[in-house]
């Protein structure tokens, strides 16, 4: 078996840039924590849709066609190759779209001196069916995982489902993000064999509590704080929390993020009465997050579909009880204080129940550390020598530092 570093090229649309730094934070993270091993060398493919201005009357569009075509994020080099998307009458067809404007791009990898070994895609559709055919184009094996609406959602439709499977059959291996995502996988058809569940992890260094008083004083906070952090829609559950707002006098929610359900959230705020205590602070720097997760007195989190999701992790290891739907691989995490409290169904009556049985908790720094301990138990580690192990399954390649090819593969 050869020995040395796996060079694998990452594919995925879910990833961050200059004009979206938050978008798919959580696939950059895990690739941070996997090249930091010494055990694999990357280079990062990460399509965006294309768009012919950047004006900024057109919104997210014109961010998107703002984009720069390569970049380098923490050391790693990033292309952003353009792929044709047709609102609504064109899924099926975007597959297809997507691997045209990455052939060129692995290619290119290919002639500079980085002959991949393996093709590492992230959310099965378009990227995951996409990388399939790119796959058996360049004769490289396959990992697929996993995020939570491609399998949830997507997967559901004809089409697409039947693309997903497909594209399934083909990979070496496929990630789960979650305990709950792999046994959807294998409800699919996928072979059991080779599916592996390696959870998402949170940056312990970056995320990490200050003082509730302090962190209260620089956001200028003087009342009980909801807190919702995300892309603002539906799927989210900002709505329920505002629903659920009015209900509790005394309380304000903060909404951290953007979306394009912005404005009929601040048209649901004002029909409930609670305008005036409904705060929306916008995209936040991931750098910054923890300021907000310190100061807030739960997390607010009311999904209606999830793989494993990053925030709930990243507010546990800064001590922030969660409130959360019972979704994805959030009961995986979350089941019991001091990390938080489930909700027993997507609606307001049942947030504002899990707000009361959180109050009567009596939420201290004692709570607060031992929910930081809880949220330690989900660092990188496990999810990092996973992977190596299962690439080094796929390639046949034995990194420098020895790891075995069986260890934390199941």
């Amino acid at each position: 078996m050869t020995t040395r570093p796996i060079r694998i090229a990452v594919v995925a649309s879910l990833y961050p840039n200059r004009e979206q730094p938050r978008h798919g934070i959580f696939v950059e993270e895990r690739l941070r924590a996997l090249v930091a091993s010494g055990a694999v060398e990357a280079r990062v493919i990460a399509p965006v849709p294309w768009f012919f201005s950047r004006h900024p009357r057109f919104g997210r569009y014109a961010r998107m066609a703002a984009v720069p075509r390569q970049e380098t994020r923490h050391g790693l080099t990033i292309a952003h190759p353009r792929y044709v998307v047709l609102p609504r009458i064109g899924m099926t067809w975007t597959p297809a779209s997507y691997a045209r404007a990455v052939a060129p791009a692995l290619a290119s990898l290919r002639r500079d001196g980085f002959d991949f070994d393996l093709i590492d895609a992230h959310y099965l559709y378009p990227d995951g069916v996409a990388a399939a055919r790119l796959a058996r184009r360049f004769n490289r094996p396959l990992t697929l995982t996993a995020r939570g609406a491609d399998i949830n959602q997507i997967a559901r439709m004809p089409v697409p489902g039947r693309q997903i499977r497909e594209a399934a059959a083909w990979a070496g291996g496929l990630i789960g993000v979650s305990a709950a995502l792999s046994e959807a996988m294998a409800c699919l058809g996928v072979d059991p064999r080779r599916l592996v569940t390696l959870r998402n992890g949170v940056d312990l260094s970056r995320f990490t509590a200050m003082p509730r008083a302090q962190a209260r004083a620089a956001l200028g906070w003087s009342m009980p704080t909801w807190l919702c952090v995300g892309h603002l829609i539906e799927r989210k559950g900002m709505h329920i929390a505002i629903e659920a707002l009015a209900g509790q006098p005394g309380v304000q929610l903060v909404l951290v993020g953007d979306g394009p359900e912005e404005s009929a959230l601040r048209t649901l705020a004002a029909q409930h009465g609670v305008a005036d205590r409904v705060h929306f602070v916008g995209a936040v720097a991931h750098d910054d997050l923890p300021v907000y997760f310190s100061a807030a007195d739960v997390l607010m989190h009311a999904a209606g579909s999830e793989g494993m999701p990053n925030v709930v992790l990243e507010a546990m290891a800064c001590g922030c009880p969660v409130i959360a739907t019972p979704v994805g691989g959030i009961p995986e995490v979350l089941s019991a204080l001091p990390a938080g409290v489930l909700m027993t169904e997507r609606s307001a009556v049942a947030m504002q129940d899990a707000w009361h049985a959180l109050l009567a908790a009596e939420d201290d720094d004692a709570m607060r550390a031992a929910r930081r301990r809880h949220a330690e138990s989900f660092d990188w580690a496990p999810t990092t020598a996973g992977q190596i192990a299962l690439f080094s399954r796929l390639t046949g390649i034995t990194p420098p530092d020895g790891t075995p090819t069986t260890a934390a593969v199941s």
